[in-house]
């Protein structure tokens, strides 16, 4: 080994590599770096994008159908409960949660349809139960058949959250696959804003037909784009993933090489066995996501979206709720965004930490908001009672609550919504698709994938029972979720990685023992 090898692997050297090793990880990182340039540059042809863009923008449809699920509940509710079709806090709380048990039962069925149907069938297939839905909803005459319509949406929910993101991902050149990617999260966060926007103007009926016009939309368009050149070469079928591939990147780039690279890479694919997950180099990113999902979903933020109007009906009454909600809704995009932008400048580690340090705060605020506007109401009440104690007449009516504190609630809203865009709503996703080695990525996908369903559905349906008085109360919950978030910044600071510019290889040498940065899980 040269003396400039010395000084260039001399980190690898005292975290215990040999001259074996680091001679592997060198040829690897050669390979890597040739297989990027001939993807990036072929024969001199010039890589036309434009088909590409429509493919995203046609299957991010899913992504935003998923969006709209989730902003539904937030103006469907109130307008449920003033046709007195929902008429209880129990009921009130099933509709919200019971999309999660769905998307439970959607992540599996699109994950075996993946691999016997292909990409694009599988994105088609999913909008199916986003119609049904729909449609139920629309025309349930009571409260089951909104459960069977919400359950459906869910459904395609789930098919959507893992049958979007690899399409996309299979279909993207290299040096676009992270910004299209990162594109899913935010266009989830557009159907959100969109739902609260229409629930303004419209009643759930139509709010619920409008939904099921996209989905339909999604069946019709996804129908005329091709499927992935890796899953044609999957089946065999290279004669069509060339002819695909062409079809994307233009008439004038050497698509062979890039195709010879994927069946290299199949070629490459080592047969995967359940009892890989006794290996840390799976069972401790699988911890980590999966713990990771859970303080995505427990620092509250489905609960918070669920009952968006609520939460302001009940906390600042002075604001029209529907408004409010559309202002969280346009923070939400703009905030994802920036996110997408500093993702590979400021790194994993610390988007998260920021946004858990922010979240922890503002939620503390909106506790402290409860207990400022109770003690509030609470000497109010007392006073007039005292005041009025000689009136017969009025007597028994306490004066009226004045509250001057909405502007709190809506900068801890607001606060909050941005800490979460920014970090723990896309990154859990993307850490999950990077820290599990690739062989096992769809197994150990799909049970992150549902810890991450299973905890929303936990959450929004313990929800209305935390905040009751003879629970936690407004305030109570709302400590809870600081706590959480709190918790989540110190398991971030202890025990997940920064993967920013690290190659795969290189992430999963860190679950190998093969890195000391961060102690053990």
């Amino acid at each position: 080994m040269s003396r400039s090898d010395v000084e260039l692997y001399a980190p690898a050297l005292a975290a215990g590599l040999d001259e074996d090793d680091m001679a592997n990880v060198q040829v690897d990182e050669e390979r890597v770096h040739l297989i990027n340039k001939s993807s990036s540059s072929s024969s001199g042809g010039r890589v036309q994008n434009g088909k590409l863009f429509l493919c995203t923008a046609v299957v991010l449809l899913g992504a935003f159908s998923l969006g709209y699920s989730l902003g539904y509940s937030s103006p469907g509710i109130p307008s449920m409960r003033h046709l007195n079709i929902i008429n209880s806090n129990d009921e009130e709380s099933w509709f919200g949660s019971i999309l999660a048990l769905g998307a439970i039962l959607g992540g599996p069925i699109a994950g075996f349809l993946l691999d016997k149907s292909g990409r694009k069938l599988t994105v088609m297939l999913c909008a199916i139960p986003f119609v049904a839905g729909w449609v139920a909803i629309a025309t349930a005459r009571g409260i089951y058949g909104l459960y069977i319509g919400r359950i459906l949406t869910g459904i395609g929910a789930g098919m959507a959250s893992l049958s979007v993101p690899v399409y996309i991902a299979e279909m993207s050149s290299p040096n676009l696959r992270g910004l299209l990617g990162s594109s899913f999260q935010l266009v989830i966060t557009l159907g959100i804003l969109t739902a609260y926007a229409l629930g303004i103007p419209l009643n759930y009926k139509y709010l619920a037909l409008v939904a099921a016009g996209l989905a339909a939309a999604l069946i019709t368009l996804m129908s005329l784009m091709p499927d992935t050149a890796r899953y044609m070469l999957i089946k065999h079928q290279r004669d069509k993933a060339l002819r695909i591939l062409e079809w994307l990147r233009g008439p004038t780039v050497d698509v062979d090489t890039e195709c010879r690279d994927i069946e290299d890479g199949l070629d490459n694919q080592e047969p995967f066995s359940i009892l890989e997950f006794t290996k840390p180099s799976l069972y401790k990113p699988l911890m980590i996501s999966v713990v990771l999902m859970f303080f995505q979903q427990w620092s509250g933020i489905n609960a918070v979206m669920f009952y968006t109007v609520d939460i302001f009906k009940t906390a600042a009454p002075t604001i029209d709720a529907h408004i409010s909600t559309v202002i969280v809704g346009v923070v939400q995009v703009v905030a994802t965004l920036v996110s997408v932008l500093l993702m590979d400048r400021a790194g994993r580690r610390v988007l998260l930490l920021l946004a858990g340090v922010g979240m922890a705060l503002s939620s503390t605020t909106f506790g402290l908001y409860y207990n400022l506007t109770e003690k509030n109401c609470t000497s109010n009440s007392h006073n007039s009672s005292m005041f009025f104690n000689d009136m017969d007449s009025v007597s028994t009516t306490a004066a009226p609550c004045v509250d001057d504190l909405s502007w709190l609630s809506l900068t801890s809203m607001v606060v909050y919504i941005v800490s979460f865009s920014l970090g723990w709503g896309p990154i859990p996703w993307l850490l999950m698709s990077e820290i599990f080695p690739s062989k096992a990525r769809g197994a150990a996908s799909a049970i992150a994938t549902a810890s991450n369903w299973i905890f929303a559905f936990a959450v929004t349906k313990s929800f209305l029972v935390l905040k009751e008085d003879h629970a936690l109360g407004e305030n109570g919950v709302f400590y809870l979720f600081a706590g959480i978030c709190a918790v989540g910044v110190i398991f971030v600071a202890l025990f997940v990685p920064e993967t920013k510019g690290l190659a795969l290889e290189a992430i999963e040498a860190k679950f190998d023992g093969r890195s000391h940065e961060h102690p053990e899980v």
